[in-house]
């Protein structure tokens, strides 16, 4: 599992030239990705940072999308319903300028519900309660038998780490090491435990 997280140190930029993390972009942030790293666009939604529609679309038209594993669809937060409305206008966008597009999962969520045919990608989102039920862990199965890439949101601490890779994830994601750069060191050392690795918590 790729942890994703903001380029915003040096020593964070040198474990990415490395291979050891990816790079998130976030609207606003303002750090350059550098070529050929493995990195992913969220949309800002979770807080005040999506830019709206036109900036959004505007941004990614003027990047290459090389080594970009998913852009993040707009979402609601905790609303599966109100995501579906929202996203499903710039699904085929986003893949139209040569993006893997994401569907956010949120509170509520079914198979039905997620347009399968229009992602590359789901994106763990919600609350913890719903990050952590079956009903997650049964779409993310969903997502697999299907071929889709699937990624945990906001994954700050091991425990987040171990379960995200014990439901199969390929990334995860977090803003620790933009909040607190001295905490890498920790970091991959977990992104290297066999608790980790092996997706349980003993």
């Amino acid at each position: 599992m790729l942890y994703l997280t903001p380029p915003s140190t040096g020593p964070v930029r040198d474990a990415i030239r490395a291979g050891l993390l990816g790079a998130m972009s976030t609207p606003g942030q303002g750090n350059r990705i550098e070529p050929g790293w493995p990195w992913a666009r969220d949309n800002g939604c979770f807080g005040k940072g999506w830019p709206g529609e036109g900036p959004f679309i505007d941004w990614l038209a003027s990047r290459d999308p090389a080594g970009c594993l998913f852009v993040v669809a707009p979402d609601v937060v905790c609303d599966a319903e109100a995501t579906l409305r929202r996203s499903a206008p710039l699904l085929p966008v986003i893949r139209e300028l040569g993006y893997p597009a994401a569907f956010v999962l949120q509170n509520g969520v079914r198979p039905g519900l997620v347009p399968w045919e229009e992602c590359d990608a789901v994106f763990i989102g919600g609350d913890d309660d719903f990050k952590a039920s079956p009903e997650s862990r049964a779409m993310v199965d969903a997502a697999r038998e299907r071929g889709k890439h699937v990624h945990w949101g906001r994954a700050n601490g091991l425990w987040r780490l171990i379960r995200a890779n014990s439901m199969g994830c390929d990334t995860a994601d977090g803003r620790t090491l933009a909040l607190y750069p001295a905490t890498l060191g920790p970091m991959l050392r977990w992104l290297e435990d066999n608790r980790v690795r092996q997706g349980v918590l003993w």
